[in-house]
């Protein structure tokens, strides 16, 4: 049976169609590749016959445990350290004196959405130790936020092998890491300074209404990558909403608030700010 495991055109739908529905996420019949080779193992590991008898198995599943883990499945979670480094540039030299002189310091929270395994947020954590003085540290607090249950976890331990450092400056590693030793070599973690900064939570974007918070910056950089055009819309306008006057948004250089209506003005490449003071 595993050698003749097909994905049918008819289950490739209903997959797409089920995973919009409950993450955002639109999976288009390039994916096909993609979904057979994320999802066998859990059909063949549950038995199924197709997977379109595991789909109904998740469907019918009232834990919502195998949704996370299909999900998880399908959820592509690149990531690196100061990826795009020019917007934590952006952030030292311009946003955060910005913030700062709009009187917001004493409350420096900020919103990495879709932070997969963690490397965004400590790189914020990383960028605000180095940049503010100790005594402004504690009115940071970076909220981290994404939909995978796998990574979340990974990012919570902070532990990451050193060929993920590699390309970091000596000082910054020396700074902000632990090196693993005896059976702990070859990893590194990150520090208990810039962790305490960061918390985690699982979130669905495409489910947020209301926080109960307001941010000033929100990091969600290729997470819209993977939308449609509408739910881009969706998720813009739960962005720009949790945003405090004045404060900024960072997409990736790969994606655009081009034709999506919200009233940011652009301030650098992938850089959006909330207008007022």
């Amino acid at each position: 049976m595993a050698d003749a495991l097909e994905l049918s055109e008819h289950d490739l739908q209903a997959i797409a169609q089920f995973v919009y529905a409950r993450s955002g996420i639109a999976l288009n019949d390039g994916k096909r590749a993609l979904v057979t080779a994320r999802l066998q193992k859990h059909v063949r590991a549950g038995g199924f016959r197709s997977f379109g008898e595991y789909l109904h198995f998740v469907a019918q599943d009232e834990s919502g445990d195998e949704l996370v883990q299909l999900l998880d499945a399908i959820a592509t979670n690149h990531t690196s350290f100061f990826r795009e480094p020019q917007h934590f540039d952006f952030l030292a030299n311009v946003a955060l004196p910005d913030v700062m002189a709009q009187g917001q310091g004493t409350r420096l929270h900020m919103w990495s959405a879709g932070c997969a395994t963690g490397e965004e947020p400590y790189s914020l954590a990383m960028t605000l130790i180095d940049t503010l003085s100790p005594e402004c540290l504690p009115a940071v607090r970076i909220f981290a936020s994404d939909l995978s249950a796998t990574a979340l976890s990974r990012a919570r331990g902070g532990i990451y092998r050193l060929e993920r450092l590699a390309l970091l400056p000596h000082d910054v590693v020396r700074r902000h890491f632990e090196k693993g030793l005896g059976a702990q070599t070859g990893l590194a973690r990150v520090n208990s300074r810039a962790q305490q900064l960061v918390s985690f939570a699982r979130l669905n974007l495409v489910d947020v209404d209301d926080l109960g918070q307001r941010f000033a910056f929100i990091f969600c950089r290729n997470v819209m990558i993977y939308f449609d055009q509408a739910m881009r819309q969706r998720v813009a306008a739960v962005l720009e909403r949790h945003l405090v006057p004045g404060g900024y948004l960072f997409l990736s250089h790969a994606e655009t608030l081009h034709g999506i209506d919200h009233s940011l003005h652009q301030v650098a490449p992938a850089v959006y700010q909330r207008s007022g003071r």
